[in-house]
């Protein structure tokens, strides 16, 4: 219900064009707190479930997943043209370290039969009981917060996804990465109007 800001189309313009080349995306999208880092990744996933493919995202709380999977939900369920399994929107579910056993095992056959198009949460993305059909897109939220690793063991659950990796916290060795080539960088350099100053 808004209209994004020249920064955020200027990096969904990128995320696309980088989705519709065959080899792998490897991109970081860098952006102060409240830039609307979120809308960006909301669209790269829509993107990828339109085309039949599986997504992921990982954050690293389960607070921050839980924000994630609401306001996800509401902005895909508003793009009425995804038409994913004869229905109107994604098949979105949430798994987190407190998710309970039986909720667990349902999300396991979704992912592997294709019924759920994308899985967010937290480390509990990366457990060996998580597999996916069609793994083709890994997002990472605070993506310094992880361990190289645990980002390498989210895109291990596909075959060579595309990565997207979300920061506010600029630090040395996101900046290397970017320098030496292993990441892309989109800069959000915009807030949306009407937002507040925020202060860190």
């Amino acid at each position: 219900p808004f209209t994004l800001t020249k920064a955020q189309m200027r990096g969904v313009d990128e995320i696309l064009n980088d989705i519709s080349k065959p080899n792998s995306m490897s991109r970081l999208v860098q952006g102060d707190v409240g830039s609307g880092k979120t809308i960006v990744a909301a669209l790269a996933l829509a993107a990828i479930t339109k085309s039949g493919a599986q997504a992921a995202l990982m954050a690293p709380t389960s607070i921050l997943a839980e924000q994630h999977y609401k306001s996800i939900c509401s902005v895909l369920t508003c793009i009425p043209d995804l038409n994913l399994g004869g229905d109107d929107a994604p098949c979105i579910r949430l798994l987190l370290g407190s998710t309970s056993d039986a909720e667990r095992t349902e999300i396991a056959s979704g992912l592997q039969d294709g019924s759920i198009n994308i899985l967010i949460g937290t480390h509990a993305l990366i457990q060996d009981s998580v597999k996916f059909s069609n793994l083709a897109l890994a997002v990472v939220d605070e993506q310094h917060r992880f361990g190289v690793e645990q980002r390498s063991a989210l895109r291990g659950k596909g075959n060579e996804p595309h990565l997207m990796v979300m920061t506010a916290t600029p630090i040395p060795r996101s900046l290397a990465l970017t320098l030496y080539g292993d990441l892309d960088l989109s800069i959000i350099d915009e807030l949306p109007p009407g937002r507040r100053p925020v202060e860190t």
